[in-house]
């Protein structure tokens, strides 16, 4: 996993890569490329940090090939439990003549000085040398210089050679037929490991990746969501997921946690402040969602019909049956039983009609309907169309609340009318206690065993400036669980009018509960 290389906008703080890099180390990484500690003092204190914290895994310090450079590797990264040092130069002919100013000869001899005073750190230490070689663009260096490159770095003790597509330059074809090339032209290629770098500007990233461990490579230097330079780098969880899902094609193995990828991928996406796209391989809030109708009436029969993998292996809870207009009404009773909800067969059509109606109308960045919705499509209708034969409704529906002040002995007051003009006044337990509490005393007048948490409301703060609004969601219990959430400038306001949504959907389904279990119309 490397971290020498951020996005544009994605740079991290040293507590934030400390906190990434605890996260791969619990994943399993083999390596943790920490940064480039002669880039600055922060970037040294950041490597030399996660060094004495990190264990479990190798921890690298990139360097070019610069004495400087490898001085500063070795100091940040010599007290870890598996200490390495990434060297490097570029190879390919406008690299070394617009940037480095370097002949060939002058490339190769520094590679040799430096790829051996990097080794010469480890022996000094007494400790088995852990370098890795990178000939900067390889995969646009003539094919022959390329072997040279990589020939001298084994020779002065290189244990990895890493074959890097810097500018993401390659197809997946190039990529295996380099590696094989390297592996039957290169005389001392088995004394080190074949890793790859590749970069993403043509997509090709992770594909290239795949087809060079096809080809023979046993190392693949990768990110979690694809972070990097310009277009990113290749995706380290799709790299495992292709490995694990396709073991006929990829006779390869990975030490990597597979349930922790999502966790991972979604404290990678904090700390650099770099979003997931929805639809993103494996870890997109996409990758397991399913809305249309065949789809998600596949997916319920057996899920293996439309998913390649489970969502659990990779962090996920499970599959999500998005309800949307291309959605059918297998996906919309899974969700009654997901949740327990009572639902009558000959109210099917008519549910089914409101619902579709909804979808419809649902703006495009809003694709579907929240299970909120869900719950007043198929209750409250109901409830109206025998609101005769059910009285109870009306007398239990609250219509507004009203707050009383306090009492005599200093407690809050609460009153609420409901829909049939009836009128509960209650207050709160205690002096400590707020409104809140007097207008849930109130409901347990009205239907007793209502229950909120703590937890169970939520208030944020949404826009800025005048145009703040007070976003408030309430979870109550009483048999079902229900949420509600209402919005308003007003904060008060916005609690108590979710608290009383709530309970009305509790309502709801009680009475539609008792409508089950008439004899069918």
């Amino acid at each position: 996993m490397r971290d020498g290389e951020q996005s544009p906008g994605a740079s991290m703080t040293p507590e934030q890569k400390l906190e990434v890099a605890k996260v791969l180390e619990g994943l399993g990484v083999d390596v943790i490329e920490a940064g480039f500690p002669v880039a600055s003092p922060e970037n040294f204190r950041s490597v030399q940090q996660i060094a004495r914290e990190i264990r479990g895994c190798s921890i690298c310090a990139l360097a070019r090939c610069e004495t400087k450079d490898i001085d500063a590797a070795w100091e940040a990264v010599k007290e870890a439990e598996k200490p390495r040092i990434h060297v490097f130069i570029a190879t390919s002919e406008i690299h070394m003549k617009e940037k480095l100013h370097m002949t060939h000869d002058e490339v190769i001899a520094s590679i040799s000085k430096h790829v051996r005073l990097a080794v010469g750190k480890f022996k000094e230490a007494g400790i088995k040398p852990n370098v890795e070689f990178s000939p900067e663009d390889a995969l646009r260096t003539e094919a022959g210089f390329l072997c040279k490159a990589v020939e001298t770095a084994i020779e002065e003790g290189a244990t990895t050679v890493n074959i890097p597509d810097t500018v993401g330059y390659a197809t997946p074809d190039e990529m295996r037929d380099l590696i094989i090339y390297l592996r039957t032209k290169v005389k001392n290629i088995d004394n080190a490991v074949i890793s790859v770098h590749c970069h993403d500007d043509l997509g090709n990233a992770v594909s290239n990746s795949m087809s060079a461990i096809k080809a023979g490579a046993g190392q693949v230097e990768c990110t979690v969501n694809g972070l990097g330079e310009r277009a990113g780098n290749a995706s380290l969880e799709e790299i495992v997921m292709n490995i694990a899902v396709r073991p006929d094609q990829f006779k390869a193995r990975t030490n990597i946690n597979t349930r922790k990828l999502v966790p991972a991928s979604r404290t990678v996406a904090h700390a650099s402040g770099m979003a997931i796209q929805r639809n993103k391989a494996i870890v997109g809030k996409n990758a397991f969602a399913h809305e249309a109708g065949i789809h998600q009436h596949g997916i319920l029969q057996n899920r293996e019909t439309y998913e390649i993998m489970r969502p659990q292996d990779v962090g996920w809870e499970e599959t999500d049956l998005v309800l949307g207009k291309q959605s059918g009404w297998h996906a919309v009773r899974n969700r009654f039983e997901k949740y327990g909800l009572p639902f009558r067969e000959n109210d099917r059509q008519a549910f089914m009609n409101r619902f579709k109606i909804t979808a419809d109308s649902k703006a495009a960045n809003i694709k579907y309907v929240p299970d909120e919705e869900l719950i007043d499509l198929v209750y409250f209708p109901c409830i109206e169309r025998i609101a005769l034969e059910y009285e109870e409704a009306r007398k239990k529906t609250i219509s507004k609340w009203d707050d009383g002040g306090r009492d005599a002995n200093g407690l809050l007051n609460a009153t609420l009318t409901t829909s049939d003009g009836l009128v509960y006044r209650s207050t709160a337990s205690n002096r400590d206690e707020g409104a809140i509490d007097a207008i849930v005393n109130a409901m347990n007048l009205i239907m007793p065993g209502v229950n909120i948490s703590n937890e169970g409301l939520v208030t944020v703060s949404i826009g800025g400036g005048s145009d703040t609004e007070a976003k408030s969601t309430v979870t109550m219990h009483n048999g079902y669980t229900v949420s509600r959430t209402v919005v308003d400038k007003n904060t008060e306001k916005s609690q108590h009018m979710a608290l009383i949504g709530a309970f009305n959907r509790l309502v709801a389904i009680k009475t539609y509960e008792k409508i089950c279990e008439l004899p069918s119309d």
